[in-house]
């Protein structure tokens, strides 16, 4: 029997793996690779929500546990899939720079936003009045990161490959079997692909979709990652990653021409270069209305479990998510209330 039989292997699910290799815990992780919103992800990590000139939640801790669990990644995959970079907010208005000070004036936000106006002139954009610079802030190349995670699964034999049927799983009185595999617990890490899971489809899981480019723009030089109504992240060769948008009805992963004219107006509110659309791609992001993720165990039975809803912030969110719900299950640490799911156990009745 083994401890933790995985299902999904996205940001979610090989975030909860770490952690129980990391506590020597047997896993198996079943995968069909048919929900991609980690995939095609921005990958940004960002401390504060710019929209609002708000702190994300739990921004501190997740931010320590992120950083451990990127370097002790360092040691399993052999491409670095970390990159520290600074995130420039352009300013539009003497108001907005005003603001940024107010923001940077509060305990919370102090330790993220520099106070010190950012006056460089990147060519490609103007800003006549200068950015603001989010501090402990880059981005995690998110494609590159799952294809290499997935390669190091198979090498150890803790990937299953395959669609999982649902009527096939036996909850026994000391875990569940699957089919020939048994396991003491199993964790759904599916994102939106959830709706389909009857032990947690009564879960209010909404999806997001997110549509980004890859650009070529090679008279636009920029060393930072630059945020406004999107976010522009060079990759390097003139390419640069521009995202994203956020469509609340369509939950298909197919781009969209209302998505690409949306991306193109938001890009010339900031560049004033020209460039081409090398790739245009789009995902469902897994979200919740109360902006929290779903961490916890089903009702009916203690070795049923659920880690989903990491949303736009995957990349800090899954090592603190996959922490909580591994600590809660093997030692009793209460979760959160906050992303325990069963505060929509109610709903479910």
């Amino acid at each position: 029997m083994i401890d933790y039989l995985i299902v999904g292997c996205g940001l979610a699910g090989i975030s909860f793996a770490e952690v129980a290799l990391a506590n020597d815990k047997n896993i198996l992780v079943l995968s069909d690779e048919s929900q991609n919103s980690s995939k095609i992800a921005g990958g940004l990590y960002n401390p504060v929500i710019l929209k609002r000139f708000s702190e994300v939640w739990q921004a501190q801790e997740q931010l320590e546990l992120m950083n451990q669990f990127y370097a002790h990644l360092k040691l399993k995959i052999p491409v670095t899939v970390d990159f520290k970079k600074p995130i420039l907010r352009k300013f539009f208005s003497i108001e907005e720079q005003n603001n940024w000070f107010a923001a940077s004036d509060k305990p919370a936000l102090a330790p993220f936003l520099s106070n010190t106006i950012i006056t460089k002139k990147y060519v490609g954009i103007d800003s006549p009045f200068d950015y603001g610079e989010v501090l402990h802030t880059g981005y995690v190349d998110t494609a590159s990161l799952l294809e290499q995670y997935k390669s190091y699964l198979i090498k150890e034999q803790f990937l299953l490959q395959e669609t999982f049927d649902y009527q096939a799983l036996e909850i026994l009185s000391d875990g569940i079997r699957y089919k020939h595999i048994e396991a003491k617990h199993i964790i759904f890490a599916e994102g939106f692909g959830l709706h389909a899971n009857p032990f947690f489809n009564h879960l209010p899981l909404d999806g997001t979709k997110g549509e980004l480019f890859i650009i070529k723009a090679p008279d636009l030089d920029l060393d930072v990652i630059v945020n406004t109504s999107v976010f522009i992240l060079p990759l390097g060769d003139g390419l640069f990653k521009v995202g994203a948008t956020y469509n609340w009805k369509d939950k298909t992963d197919l781009p969209t021409e209302e998505g690409k004219q949306e991306l193109v107006e938001r890009i010339k509110e900031i560049i004033n270069c020209d460039f081409e659309i090398v790739s245009h791609f789009a995902g469902v992001r897994p979200t919740v209305r109360d902006r929290r993720p779903i961490v916890g165990t089903h009702p009916s039975s203690n070795s049923i479990h659920v880690l989903n809803g990491l949303g736009t912030r995957g990349v800090m969110l899954g090592p603190a998510m996959a922490k909580a719900l591994f600590e809660n299950i093997e030692k009793g640490v209460p979760l959160s209330k906050e992303i325990n799911s069963s505060r929509f156990v109610k709903r479910k009745s």
